[in-house]
């Protein structure tokens, strides 16, 4: 199986980054992951950006920081969260990045998760992109959006209803998913039949026990997940792979070819 397998790395040294790993898709972020502002690029920094990556032959994603919430019934976090999410659309865009991977967010406990739900619906209608939005399972919280599969299919369901809702996909992560209580066995197949595709997998081995509710990523092999559903994880997606792994992520990239 010949699946593009690489890695989160640095926006600002991307292409020897990934070389230097292995890499042939890339995950960036555009701006500090706990900000709530998109630095301006330099004349030029964007064009030179998209050129040095084809030419390296590297797929781009983008990861958004990880403030946003628009889920929120907070306007204080859901309405920064929404301007957030533009800039670093438009920004993904201007990088020519295949996508923009988003966690899902959550609503606090006193809150009904439709209204939540309703919040993805209405960021996505504000959406100004053509950059396919990527919703991540997230590992943590009973009331977020994105934790367990029937979330995950209300979520979804919200979504779909949206101006721009064949602009949505959905971001497989490994980690979250062991720690939020799914079945890795049967996780790309739940999630299929709620979404109908996985665009990106997040593939990460998990500190903590499945269930757990902690997203912690640890290296391939050092983790609780056994290494069988790890890779039938990946195998079943048949997606892009992006390693979120600590330290030497080189040579989580190799064992997972290996095994694949």
């Amino acid at each position: 199986m010949s699946l593009k397998i690489g890695a989160h790395v640095s926006v600002t040294d991307t292409v020897a980054d990934a070389a230097a790993v292995g890499a042939d898709v890339v995950q960036v972020f555009v701006s500090d992951p706990q900000a709530w502002k998109v630095p301006p690029l330099e004349d030029g920094e964007a064009e030179a950006f998209r050129t040095a990556t084809a030419e390296a032959g590297l797929d781009v994603y983008v990861h958004a920081p990880y403030v946003i919430n628009v889920a929120s019934t907070n306007n204080r976090i859901r309405i920064p969260s929404r301007k957030l999410l533009q800039q670093v659309m438009s920004r993904a865009g201007a990088l020519g990045a295949r996508g923009v991977v988003v966690h899902g967010g959550h609503v606090t406990a006193k809150d009904d998760p439709a209204k939540g739900f309703d919040n993805w619906r209405k960021a996505i209608d504000a959406l100004e992109t053509d950059v396919p939005v990527l919703i991540e399972n997230t590992a943590g919280g009973d009331h977020s959006m994105a934790r367990r599969l029937e979330r995950i299919e209300q979520m979804w369901a919200a979504v779909q209803q949206a101006d721009g809702a064949e602009n949505v996909g959905f971001t497989l992560d490994t980690c979250h998913a062991w720690a939020g209580g799914l079945d890795l066995a049967s996780a790309v197949a739940d999630v299929r039949a709620i979404t109908g595709r996985i665009d990106l997998v997040h593939a990460n081995d998990s500190r903590d026990a499945a269930g757990s509710g902690a997203d912690r990523h640890t290296n391939f092999g050092a983790g609780t997940i056994p290494p069988e559903l790890l890779v039938g994880v990946v195998a079943a997606a048949g997606a892009p792979v992006v390693c979120e792994t600590k330290g030497d992520v080189g040579t989580d990239i190799a064992w997972l070819r290996e095994r694949l």
